[in-house]
Formats: C-alpha cells, sequence, structure tokens
C-alpha cells in the first residue's frame, strides 16, 4: 500500500525570492511537508484542522491573546512569531499582518494565526561580523 492510496497529497512548486525552488506537499489538507530540490524536508507545518498541543499548552487555531498569555515573549519576524526565542517553532501571521507587524504591539489580540511551522529558523538569528 502507498501512502498516496491513503491521503489526499497536493504538490506544489515554488520559488523564493532569491530564485531558490521548493516543493510543498499538502496532505489532507491538514499538513504541509516543505522540501529542498534534493527531497530534504526542511519544514512541517499544519493549520487549525490539527489537533495536537506544542509543550502541551500551544495549538493551532488559537487567538494572539491566548498565545500571548502561554508564553513568556513574543516577537514578529518575517512575517512569523517566534515565541520565548525558540527558532524551531513559529505561528505563521495571515494577511496583511505577515506585511505589515512590524512588532507585536501590531498584532490584533483577536486575531488567529493561519498555522504552525516547526523548522530550524536559527540562520534568521543575527551573526556578528
Amino acid at each position: 500500500m502507498s501512502f498516496y492510496e491513503h491521503h489526499k497529497v497536493e504538490i506544489k512548486n515554488y520559488t523564493l525570492p532569491d530564485g531558490e525552488t521548493r516543493t510543498a506537499y499538502i496532505i489532507d489538507s491538514t499538513f504541509t511537508l516543505s522540501t529542498l530540490p534534493d527531497g530534504t524536508i526542511f519544514s512541517i507545518g499544519c493549520n487549525a484542522r490539527y489537533t495536537g498541543l506544542y509543550q502541551k499548552i500551544l495549538s493551532t487555531g488559537m487567538r494572539f491573546d491566548q498565545i500571548k498569555k502561554l508564553t513568556k515573549r513574543q516577537r514578529t519576524f518575517k512575517g512569523i512569531i517566534i515565541l520565548t526565542e525558540d527558532f524551531g517553532l513559529c505561528y505563521v501571521l495571515p494577511a496583511p499582518y505577515d506585511e505589515i507587524a512590524d512588532s507585536i504591539e501590531n498584532i490584533p489580540p483577536t486575531l488567529t494565526p493561519d498555522g504552525i511551522y516547526v523548522s530550524d529558523f536559527s540562520s534568521w538569528l543575527h551573526k556578528p561580523q
């Protein structure tokens, strides 16, 4: 039996602003596996249809005010919310907040982020020259 027999898999190819290509495999309209051109998975995401928990407290479909109460620190970065300096997990901001939310104060308390992604975002940290 194949994975494709039991799950709906949608495949989308996309190009980053720097010209690099990526492939996203969307499974059952819930999970997204993003891969490099060689097939290496670099990111796993889920939307509000996923009902699991991260660290037994955070989930998809939570409003921003709930997320804020449950975490020590939040900051926006490249259209996402980084929590407690954990650059392995992020909440994705929906439009137009992915473009205009330069600080946490720009995010309305009732906003529900689009989903959660697990990846290694540590390369986004400022590195001393």
